[in-house]
């Protein structure tokens, strides 16, 4: 077994023309379902909607280019429990006092898209009308199975296993502590974190509270949680379809959806409109040409079956992993386009809660959708731990 520590490479993605030929021809052939007049996006995503992004996709959208402009961040690989992980690692531009490093986790349909808007506001706020001294050293992983991380061959990872291995990356780098944040699954990771390594991550900010568990006396219970639980309960019935798919069945789905990719484009985008704050007008989130980014990602990486059965894996997690509370100073910034928002008296009960914000607009993928208002929301937050990092 060899001792040379993992050694990150510098990554570039180059498509080969002939995938991107391939991708045409299928969006060309798209056999169409019929839908109920007048149907919109009530019974899922809007036919008259995708039919039009699809027709773009095919003989508008300028992929090379979008991947020339992700190819301007400073990207990697390095080779973590037997998997090549892809990341992001931006480091701080002229700071002016002890830079924090930041682990950033995303979720599902994305990848490292989420945040390529707001890195550069976090590694150089002076130059976008912040404080220097706000500058973080900011690495942003895609997730095993998803975007250009490798995708497990065996069991689907969990949220614990990745956190785990988030933290080698962050020694692999040289930063023995950090800060953590993250929405969706990387809200979950980067808990997990806080949990598993208490002695490195200095704070964990997250955008949401994950879905409720509670092992208690539910008389024990505020109103306000037991609200929130009705509620949370209610979006799961009304839609949480996606994940019980995910969860239970992945397999099935992936296959239509790894073959056609207007079903993948309809997979995904149905819920970047429907977790977005956007009106009901998902470009109002976000330009044709930002989805698309997204969509051609996944199809060119091949990720959405591996994608999915993460959520197999997370179904899994013990309800005692679930329950525990989170020591590390804890911060949240619940958006109002998001899902189901916890009230505070749950954050208060399952995590060392120092701050609490609700930012006047953006939802589930708020740092690109509100890149600058997410950016402030991390700035203010983490700016009390930074004299605890040596990073």
């Amino acid at each position: 077994m060899s001792d040379v520590p993992p050694r990150p490479e510098p990554f570039t993605a180059r498509t080969d023309p002939s995938a991107l030929d391939d991708l045409r021809s299928r969006l060309r052939a798209t056999r169409w379902p019929d839908a109920p007049a007048d149907a919109g996006w009530s019974l899922g995503a809007d036919l008259g909607y995708l039919r039009e992004l699809v027709a773009y996709w095919a003989d508008g959208f300028d992929w090379p280019a979008r991947e020339a402009e992700l190819a301007r961040l400073p990207r990697f690989r390095v080779r973590l429990g037997g998997l090549g992980i892809h990341f992001v690692h931006a480091r701080a531009v002229a700071p002016a006092g002890p830079v924090l490093p930041l682990v950033l986790g995303h979720g599902w349909p994305d990848s490292f898209w989420r945040y390529t808007k707001v890195i550069p506001l976090l590694t150089d706020p002076g130059a976008y009308g912040g404080d220097p001294a706000d500058a973080f050293d900011v690495v942003v992983p895609d997730m095993p199975g998803y975007g250009h991380s490798d995708r497990p061959t065996g069991p689907p990872l969990d949220s614990i296993a990745v956190a785990g291995l988030w933290a080698e990356l962050m020694d692999v780098l040289g930063y023995e502590r950090f800060g953590a944040a993250g929405g969706d699954i990387g809200s979950h990771v980067s808990r997990y974190l806080a949990l598993d390594h208490p002695d490195r991550v200095v704070a964990v900010h997250r955008m949401d509270g994950g879905l409720p568990v509670f092992t208690g006396d539910p008389a024990d219970l505020t109103p306000e949680e037991r609200a929130w639980m009705e509620d949370a309960a209610a979006w799961g019935a009304a839609e949480g379809a996606y994940a019980a798919v995910h969860r239970t069945k992945p397999q099935t789905a992936a296959v239509g959806l790894n073959d056609s990719p207007a079903a993948l484009a309809a997979w995904i985008v149905e819920k970047l409109r429907a977790w977005s704050d956007c009106d009901g007008d998902v470009e109002r989130a976000f330009t044709r040409d930002e989805i698309l980014t997204n969509v051609t990602l996944y199809w060119l990486t091949g990720t959405i079956g591996s994608s999915m059965r993460m959520y197999t894996a997370n179904g899994a997690i013990p309800r005692a992993q679930l329950a525990r509370r989170v020591e590390v100073p804890s911060g949240f910034s619940l958006f109002p386009g998001d899902l189901v928002r916890p009230p505070r008296a749950w954050l208060e009960r399952t995590t060392n809660l120092t701050r609490l914000t609700e930012p006047a607009r953006g939802g589930h993928f708020a740092p690109f959708e509100e890149p600058g208002l997410y950016a402030e929301e991390l700035r203010a937050f983490f700016r009390p731990y930074r004299t605890a990092t040596t990073g």
